[in-house]
């Protein structure tokens, strides 16, 4: 069953939208690449930015999104209680249809409600449980880098589709001075993320490069 339910995320085809950067009339714009930076898209809005300080700001998972994360755990375990009605060849099969809903359920949860924040008080930005005083390698980490080097915000779009379904989402990045990226955040409502897109560059003090309004 987990091995279906990853078959069928695999078959979501992702399909970037060109955009010319030379339009932003910058340097790094031109170095940077303007594919999708993670894999994967949501066709729904998964994260919202809020204000949790004068100095700090993130993005949290929203309540839509912890429930989806969590419709996988609750299938699973509709699955347990039958376990008691059935013998004990039966109990093996009921068991084994239904953790693989809890695991998917639980690794969801685990990514999707990771925290992502941006404080000026220590001067980083970092997705994940451990805070940067916490990690003695910087530098080995993806998803952490200092405010200061953060060059521009990126806004891209992607066509994702598969058979029964097809969606844009929408890629919220942080350019680097090197015109290396970082991923924030991606889903699929494009006002919400231009939203806070605009939020975020207020409290960073960066530019905006909206892909999204200039499409090839």
């Amino acid at each position: 069953m987990l091995k279906e339910i990853i078959q069928n995320l695999q078959k979501l085809i992702r399909i970037p939208v060109q955009v010319d950067p030379s339009k932003f009339e910058d340097p790094v714009a031109i170095q940077t690449q303007w594919t999708p930076a993670k894999g994967g898209g949501s066709s729904f809005c998964t994260h919202e930015f809020v204000n949790v300080g004068g100095n700090r700001v993130e993005f949290k998972a929203t309540i839509g999104a912890k429930l989806f994360y969590l419709v996988f755990g609750a299938m699973g375990l509709f699955f347990l209680p039958l376990t008691f009605a059935f013998d004990n060849s039966e109990q093996i099969i009921a068991l084994i249809m239904s953790f693989p809903f809890i695991i998917v359920s639980a690794v969801l949860y685990y990514y999707g409600t990771m925290p992502i924040v941006f404080d000026r008080c220590n001067g980083y930005f970092w997705k994940g449980w451990k805070l940067p005083e916490q990690i003695l390698d910087k530098n080995s980490i993806k998803y952490l880098t200092l405010l200061d080097n953060i060059h521009a915000l990126q806004l891209i779009s992607e066509h994702c589709h598969s058979k029964n379904s097809s969606f844009y989402s929408y890629e919220l990045n942080l350019v680097l001075e090197n015109g290396e990226r970082i991923n924030v955040i991606d889903h699929g409502n494009l006002n919400k993320i231009k939203q806070d897109i605009v939020s975020l560059s207020n409290f960073l003090g960066k530019p905006v490069w909206d892909g999204t309004q200039y499409i090839c």
